[in-house]
């Protein structure tokens, strides 16, 4: 089995189709079909079925997708590892949830230190990111409310305080609580804290409004759609312009904590090793005034009214 097999079938399997793959990869339709036939032959199953409107793997398909992407990324480091050198170059692919207001700091910082590296940034919920890495999709991300995984590392980048937010207006405590609930997706550890205070306040159904970012939840919250839970320093800049009330809730639900994780059994490229050495140095520099001006400067997420 090729490696040029692996990643035209890799490909296949997440395109669902021979077309959109033989177009991202460059090659004629016909090349692409031909090899995933040699493959199904060489190992004596079927690893599609094959639809009129595209292929979705079979179970011997997803054993060989697991392995084929193992084997890949063990390559991909691999190239990596022989890259590196004291000025670092290649891509660095990262992950992180939406709430990180500090990360562009720590990004420009990384960034102007060693500009030889392409970073790539990707958005997502706690849990899909932490999913992302198992699988070696991604090289590292910043999680919030993480429990300990054995196959991974983490590094502790911010605290925070989480609050509970509304618009304006003057709301009941018990009125709050009976708001709809504006959350990211399911596997967001915002919401599951959220939810699981409300439990313990005794509302067990609560209504719920899922959006993908964090601007258009806000912009929910000050047009008085409902109410969401967001770490304090996301919204001071509403909270200073009277656009909104922030209110506090019990500690055990209040603490949160940005990690970030990569695997522990991936080789630390040079590119990687000097990133968690920028996380450390941000963290060391937090009391500096000339850091804390940096910081202050952030231009907030807008929010639309």
């Amino acid at each position: 089995m090729e490696l040029k097999d692996m990643r035209i079938f890799q490909t296949v399997a997440l395109l669902g189709s021979v077309s959109k793959a033989a177009k991202a990869l460059n090659y004629v339709q016909s090349h692409v079909t031909s090899r995933i036939h040699l493959l199904e032959s060489s190992l004596q199953t079927p690893l599609f079925h094959r639809y009129s409107r595209g292929m979705i793997l079979t179970s011997d398909g997803k054993k060989l997708l697991s392995y084929t992407e193992n084997i890949l990324s063990k390559v991909d480091e691999m190239m990596k590892v022989m890259k590196d050198s004291k000025n670092p170059t290649g891509s660095l692919e990262l992950g992180t949830v939406e709430t990180v207001i500090k990360l562009p700091i720590l990004l420009s910082i990384f960034h102007q230190k060693y500009p030889g590296i392409d970073l790539s940034l990707v958005t997502g919920v706690t849990e899909q990111l932490l999913q992302d890495i198992l699988a070696y999709k991604l090289d590292g991300a910043f999680v919030t409310g993480f429990e300990e995984y054995p196959q991974l590392m983490q590094y502790e980048v911010f605290q925070d305080e989480l609050v509970l937010i509304s618009n304006r207006n003057q709301l009941t405590e018990e009125k709050i609580k009976k708001e709809p609930l504006l959350v990211f997706h399911t596997g967001c550890s915002y919401r599951t804290k959220l939810i699981n205070w409300l439990l313990e306040e005794g509302i067990s159904s609560p209504k719920i409004m899922e959006f993908g970012t964090l601007e258009t939840i806000l912009g929910g919250v000050v047009s008085g759609l409902g109410v969401s839970l967001v770490p304090k320093s996301t919204v001071m800049h509403l909270e200073t312009a009277s656009l909104i009330r922030c209110h506090s809730i019990p500690e055990k639900y209040s603490r949160i904590s940005t990690v970030f994780i990569h695997r522990t059994d991936t080789y630390l490229t040079k590119s990687l090793k000097k990133f968690i050495e920028t996380i450390g140095e941000f963290n060391s520099k937090k009391g500096n005034t000339d850091f804390s001006n940096q910081l202050i400067s952030i231009t907030p997420p807008s929010v639309q009214i």
